[in-house]
């Protein structure tokens, strides 16, 4: 790399069963408008602009470009968007800083589920011909690599549910979280998974402000630098992969440089407990690792945004002096089919 990138702000929006009453602009402004407001920015000062969602979520196409109305196109911005979480969308635009072609990004990434069915719409992720037409949820394939754990002795319902319990406690100083404190875990959805080992469906937004160099030092006192970002991803077929592995993930880490030395935090996009299980094994994370502290997707699963909120909590955990050195993961697809690590730092203290 030869320029040092930083996240300089992270913002959300509290994050809901449902927002009837709100379209994706009007749940975006107010995000955007206070992770500018946190570094003094206006949207002329932004040099490149990037975004995350779904069009099978709007269900219309190019649903993205009304959301612009929430950025403000005019006068004309330097603008991409990707058909993905919004942690993609950050990983092109520290790769459009990277080229020296701007100073500033503007990332943003929005979901609102609750309008239909999520597990519906997320089986057309799967391959077209062989599984899409028997119509496996996400709840039902996550059900399967987690039996796949416990048959191979890595773990069982107590420990799932304990995973569970830990987050939603986290979740408890976290105001923007969908569930909080106390969540019981309730009955199977699909066994083993009980209600309490899955994601709460809800809407919300995120957005971060990335910059180079001396302009990151001076937008933000103690600035989340970019040591090592990475994505990989597995083979489409669900059939010819070890789900109780991750491979995808551990490369994308040593890529990332996350094994050089240890990290203090991680915030793992782990939408389902079972999930944590495997990410933690494949990262080699140890005890004192403090994991997910702001509650994980467990506690807020606004898909398209929720990769996204993991990168920003990790940087919010270096910005307020609760983390050095931190690591940050997302996710796409059925059981963790694509993953990016990346490896924040901040300045020494």
């Amino acid at each position: 790399m030869t320029r040092d990138i930083a996240l300089v702000a992270f913002a959300q929006s509290d994050h809901r069963r449902t927002s009837d009453e709100l379209s994706e602009v009007e749940m975006l402004m107010p995000v955007l408008h206070d992770v500018l407001g946190q570094t003094g920015l206006k949207t002329a000062d932004i040099g490149f602009t990037c975004s995350g969602s779904s069009d099978y979520l709007a269900g219309r196409p190019f649903s993205f470009t009304l959301a612009l109305d929430g950025v403000g196109a005019w006068p004309p911005i330097s603008e991409s968007h990707v058909e993905m979480d919004g942690a993609w969308a950050l990983y092109e635009a520290w790769t459009k800083l990277l080229t020296g072609d701007a100073d500033t990004a503007l990332v943003y990434a929005y979901g609102k589920s609750s309008p239909g069915s999520v597990r519906d719409v997320l089986t057309r992720q799967l391959d077209p011909y062989y599984l899409a037409p028997l119509w496996p949820d996400p709840v039902a394939l996550a059900a399967l690599q987690a039996q796949a754990l416990i048959d191979a002795g890595e773990t069982d319902e107590p420990a799932l549910a304990a995973v569970a319990a830990r987050s939603r406690a986290d979740a408890e100083a976290n105001s923007h979280a969908q569930l909080r404190g106390s969540v019981p875990q309730g009955d199977y959805l699909v066994r083993p998974l009980r209600t309490g080992d899955c994601p709460p469906i809800g809407d919300g937004a995120a957005a971060v402000i990335l910059a180079a160099g001396e302009r990151a030092r001076r937008l933000c006192e103690r600035p989340a630098w970019i040591r090592g970002i990475d994505h990989r991803i597995e083979a489409h077929g669900l059939g010819v992969r070890d789900l109780t592995d991750s491979p995808s993930t551990r490369l994308a880490a040593e890529k990332a440089g996350a094994f050089e030395r240890p990290v203090d935090t991680a915030e793992l996009h782990a939408p389902f407990t079972s999930q944590e299980v495997v990410l933690r094994r494949a990262l080699r994370l140890g005890d004192g690792v403090r994991v997910n502290p702001s509650g994980g997707a467990l506690a807020a699963n606004p898909i398209m945004a929720a990769g996204l909120v993991r990168l920003g909590e990790a940087a919010a955990a270096i910005h307020r002096g609760g983390s050095d050195r931190a690591l940050a993961h997302a996710t796409s697809g059925p059981c963790l089919q694509q993953n990016l690590v990346a490896v924040l730092e901040g300045d020494p203290r």
